[in-house]
């Protein structure tokens, strides 16, 4: 039986097929998916961890008790878990473990374009690279099979378009794997300097031994000849030289992209007379093949930025564009925007009129730094918000103090925010902390997380209580505001503040988007009333719009969160009526 599936999608299926019992993630586009598709299978135990590193070592925990596990990410989830895997090569393994980890080139969702393919060289482990989803889901087994035989993790790479495209895949049945038995080997699994010193030649046989299997895995192929020259290739490249070139030049697909094999490649640069490398971001193939002393083409003509396709692997050769059919104009820009009705619009407003100075963080959030709020002075990494907002304050002193805040998501906080205000609140930090709880994990698609109080199923879980656990790290002034009112917000901002010491503001209202929020009557303009002062476009609510002088607002995205009608001064937008 085939069926249409998504690469991530694939990578579910292939967990299942393969016998994995334990998955363990935190969200992250563009990997959230496979988690997702995961936790539909029964006989799959899924959670959402609090961050990934977490996820890592619960994944680790299973395969010590001799089950197969999992955990997915996207490539800067990897920087949270690349603490573990360090050490989990040496380690290795007793049921199978694999890491997937979704790169995301022209960082589509992204704050860096980062390339994990350097994580599995520094720790040492393989890194398998499917091209579609087919692919991917067969690779899945195959990662399995080397994690189990070569005793170690192994990192599954994905990218966007990988994850997010669709082909047909076969589906098979699933493959029980009795959990192994769990026996205590101290010399093994406890990474004290002592017994890490004995692990560290194990790694380095091992990889030697999967140099070896580089060259002869199926996964590492040569197609087609004919021509003069060349193309060595992985992941979605692949498919890109393909619908390009189709059969007419030969191609080393590469499937294992780390350890690279030596043996494959100089047989393959010997059949041809000019050889190219098509990889995005670095050129870590590229720079493989030139350590072999064997000329090729590689980073000098593709660039190491930015998301391939075939236009550009066309221009790099010359190759003309086939004649298609485009519209006439352009499609216009859109940029991305919070939506109508987001609770964290009211808050922005309100720190961007008081001219503060805002740390933010990774989330939908991080829109407010976008026209006509502007209301966000740095975004760096998750958690970093707190963390930055202490050392700027440590920084600047009482002129910073009372005129600066950081803003964070209550996911992003429990994944590594909570430290960074155990920081303010040990080392007595006159900082001013919000938390923006919208009581979902928004910007990866609604996934819940540990102050949601459901689980990945959506029955009951614990939820973390965010004020008691902010008055248990030591923080006193603790506050909960309605985004929805800005006198309120402007309020507790204002005096928390003035205040000289460290304070919390839980800006709290659920995403709007959530299927048990039920949207108000849309408010409406009265055309009678409205100057056209445009003081309700500086909101940059989506359903707000200026037709000829008058103020408008669309009735199909409007869902009634009056926050408009607290800035109009002449009572010109008034509340709609069931």
């Amino acid at each position: 039986m085939k069926k249409l599936m998504l690469g991530n999608e694939a990578i579910a299926r292939g967990l299942y097929e393969a016998g994995v019992r334990v998955v363990s993630s935190y969200p992250g586009t563009p990997s959230t998916e496979i988690t997702e598709f995961a936790a539909k299978y029964d006989k799959i135990y899924c959670e959402w961890a609090p961050n990934e590193k977490v996820a890592a070592e619960v994944a680790f925990g299973a395969s010590l008790r001799g089950v197969r596990s999992a955990c997915a990410m996207k490539h800067v989830g990897l920087n949270v878990a690349a603490d573990p895997l360090f050490t989990l090569s040496y380690t290795g393994v007793n049921g199978g473990m694999v890491i997937f980890v979704a790169d995301d080139p022209a960082m589509h969702s992204s704050q860096n374009e980062q390339d994990s393919r350097h994580y599995a060289i520094a720790a040492k482990v393989p890194m398998l690279e499917p091209s579609d989803a087919a692919e991917a889901k067969e690779f899945v087994r195959e990662a399995y099979r080397i994690s189990e035989e070569y005793d170690t993790p192994v990192i599954v790479r994905s990218c966007t378009r990988m994850a997010h495209s669709q082909c047909m895949v076969e589906l098979c049945d699933r493959e029980e794997h009795e959990p192994g038995a769990y026996e205590k080997k101290p010399q093994k699994y406890i990474m004290a300097p002592a017994n890490a010193q004995k692990r560290h030649p194990f790694v380095e046989q091992r990889m030697n031994e999967l140099k070896e299997l580089a060259e002869v895995s199926a996964l590492n192929r040569i197609e087609g000849s004919g021509s003069d020259m060349g193309i060595i290739c992985s992941g979605t490249c692949y498919q890109y030289v393909k619908e390009v070139f189709g059969d007419s030049v030969p191609v080393l697909k590469l499937g294992i992209v780390n350890p690279l094999p030596e043996n494959l490649i100089r047989e393959f640069a010997g059949r041809v007379g000019k050889l190219y490398v098509i990889e995005e971001l670095d050129g870590i193939v590229e720079n493989h093949v030139r350590t072999l002393s064997i000329e090729c083409v590689g980073k000098e003509l593709f660039p190491p930025v930015g998301e391939f396709n075939q236009a550009v692997i066309r221009a790099a050769f010359g190759i003309p564009e086939p004649q298609s059919i485009t519209p006439d104009t352009p499609v216009p820009v859109r940029p991305p925007v919070m939506c109508a009705g987001c609770p964290h619009r009211g808050m922005f407003y309100v720190l961007a009129k008081n001219k503060i100075t805002v740390l933010g963080d990774i989330g939908c959030y991080t829109l407010g730094s976008a026209a006509p709020l502007n209301a966000i002075d740095s975004v760096l990494c998750m958690g970093a918000s707190v963390s930055g907002l202490h050392g700027f304050n440590k920084a600047g002193g009482a002129e910073n103090e009372h005129n600066s805040v950081c803003v964070i998501g209550d996911s992003t906080f429990i994944h590594s925010g909570v430290t960074g205000l155990i920081d303010i609140a040990y080392n007595n930090s006159n900082s001013t902390v919000i938390i923006l709880d919208n009581s979902i994990t928004g910007m990866t698609g609604h996934q819940q997380n540990p102050t949601t109080g459901y689980n990945i199923k959506g029955d009951p879980a614990t939820a973390v209580n965010l004020e008691a656990l902010c008055h248990a790290i030591g923080i006193r002034r603790v506050r909960v505001v309605d985004p929805y009112n800005l006198a309120e917000c402007e309020s507790a901002v204002k005096e928390e503040l003035a205040a000289d010491e460290a304070s919390v503001i839980i800006s709290r209202r659920p995403c709007v988007l959530l299927k048990n929020v039920k949207a108000k009557p849309p408010v409406k303009v009265n055309t009678d009333k409205c100057v056209g002062c445009k003081m309700c476009m500086r909101l940059g609510c989506p359903a707000i719009s200026i037709k000829g002088s008058k103020a408008h607002i669309d009735f199909t995205q409007c869902v009634g969160c009056d926050v408009c009608t607290q800035l109009c001064r002449f009572d010109a937008i008034e509340k709609g009526e069931r």
